[in-house]
């Protein structure tokens, strides 16, 4: 039996429906609004969830994601009488199961919904312990978990894997940690930055050269496909890739072989291969700029990686663990962080993403010196300036909020937002101190009883 929740303003909906599931040897309930149906489900698990697309308070296609944020992680299937490609296509973006059109048949609600529960249940019985190193990949948001759970995925294959995303949000990282993770750890880790190269030398760069092949080869040179033998192959900025090497590239990439130049024989090259891109290659392929039976190697498997602003909660934390790497690089004492400075870290946009943020740190400990505590002085100018600007520019002459969906159904409210972030900084506090109170009180600046309070509420218990 499944417990399954339907969310629909429709009262005969739910109850028609309700009673087909319960027919079916489920447990179903429902709810006639989004903001009922996120409540309950925030205090009950369910399997399954049967979200209807036009809610008063809301666009169930906006608020696919949010549901699957849940503790249960339940499936969605999205119900809808005006039915569109582009409804159907945004479902599966967001992680929909399946997308119907009413009015609902019966074969249709029982095939589903079979089919969903079978799928949610071939899952858990196929979750296997796995202890992920993540290095430098911190952060505890919904966002990041499914990435880092896409990461595990990948690193337990061999298939061929594509990062994208923005620049800063951490694609190396992320491949570092999949051949990490892998069978192939110890083994070599070659990075090719592909925007580094130049036409004229990529061949040689990549497939090596035998002594006298050319003008200056004076010494073989094995390449570093060849380099990245029984390892991982990492092509940076794989869209820069010249179009004069992608055919090359993609027979190699199918049969393990190639000639270097001037050599007389094929050698070959066991290697794994990640790439990543912040362009859209899809785009370029129809465009004629990246050969679309390249990309369709490369795609085996595609982990999409979130910019910063669309994890904001995990901001606090980020800023605690490279501020402490900072402080023991430098040899300095752990700085505490002002309610200003966090402050003004949430409320940054960072469109540099990680990267920007781990600047603005290692800047702001320089700036500080030997004072113990961080303020938004301490900030970089630039970044000071921006808040500064944004913080009295009329809403009309600020650009769009990037974490504004359509409607703003996915957002959280403000209270569960602070709640978050709260209970994720002091989470990573404990743990960066080893639970040590008086560390933990001299880090965030605030009173031991201000502290032991927070705790409480939140039900954090100290790790010593």
């Amino acid at each position: 039996m499944s417990k399954i929740l339907i969310i629909d303003d429709d009262r005969s909906v739910c109850e028609i429906l309700a009673t087909l599931l319960e027919s079916l040897g489920h447990a179903p309930a429902y709810a006639l609004s989004l903001q009922e149906g996120l409540h309950v489900l925030s205090g009950n698990a369910f399997d399954l969830v049967f979200l209807d697309v036009y809610l008063p308070d809301g666009n169930g296609l906006r608020s696919v994601s949010r549901i699957k944020e849940r503790s249960s992680s339940p499936e969605v299937i999205i119900i809808t009488g005006e039915e569109s490609p582009e409804g159907a296509q945004l479902a599966v973006e967001s992680g929909a199961w399946d997308y119907l059109a009413k009015p609902l048949t019966t074969s249709q609600v029982r095939l589903s919904t079979s089919r969903a529960i079978a799928y949610r249940e071939g899952k858990k019985a196929s979750t296997t312990p796995f202890v992920l190193q993540r290095d430098e990949i911190v952060g505890s948001s919904a966002i990041l978990k499914k990435c880092l759970d896409q990461l595990a995925k990948a690193a337990l294959s061999i298939s061929n894997v594509l990062i994208t995303g923005e620049t800063g949000t951490g694609k190396e990282l992320f491949a570092r940690a999949i051949h990490s993770n892998s069978s192939r750890a110890g083994k070599p880790f070659v990075v090719v930055d592909c925007a580094a190269l130049t036409e004229p030398l990529v061949e040689s760069a990549l497939f090596g050269h035998v002594k006298g092949s050319f003008t200056g080869a004076d010494r073989d040179r094995s390449g570093l496909v060849k380099e990245a033998d029984k390892g991982t192959l990492f092509l940076d900025e794989v869209g820069e890739l010249p179009m004069s090497i992608q055919g090359t590239f993609l027979r190699v990439l199918q049969e393990r072989r190639f000639r270097p130049i001037g050599a007389n024989r094929e050698i070959i090259s066991d290697f794994r291969l990640i790439a990543a891109t912040n362009r859209d290659l899809d785009a370029l392929a129809r465009e004629g700029r990246f050969r679309s039976d390249l990309l369709f190697r490369l795609k085996s498997i595609v982990i999409h990686l979130p910019v910063l602003r669309d994890r904001n909660s995990d901001i606090v934390e980020i800023a605690l663990f490279f501020m402490a790497a900072f402080c023991r690089r430098y040899g300095k004492a752990i700085k505490g962080m002002s309610p200003e400075f966090v402050e003004a870290l949430l409320s940054y946009p960072w469109p540099g993403n990680v990267r920007e943020l781990n600047h603005a740190l290692e800047s702001a400990l320089s700036a500080a010196g030997e004072e113990p505590i961080l303020y938004p002085i301490h900030l970089p100018l630039d970044l000071r300036s921006r808040l500064a600007r944004d913080a009295i520019a009329p809403s009309s002459q600020k650009g769009p909020d990037p974490d504004l969906h359509a409607g703003g159904a996915s957002l959280p409210t403000l209270r569960d937002l602070l709640k978050s972030v709260e209970e994720n900084y002091l989470q990573a506090l404990l743990t960066q101190t080893g639970g040590d109170i008086k560390k933990a009180c001299d880090i965030s600046a605030v009173s031991r009883a201000n502290l032991y309070a927070r705790l409480k509420k939140h039900g954090i218990s100290r790790h010593f």
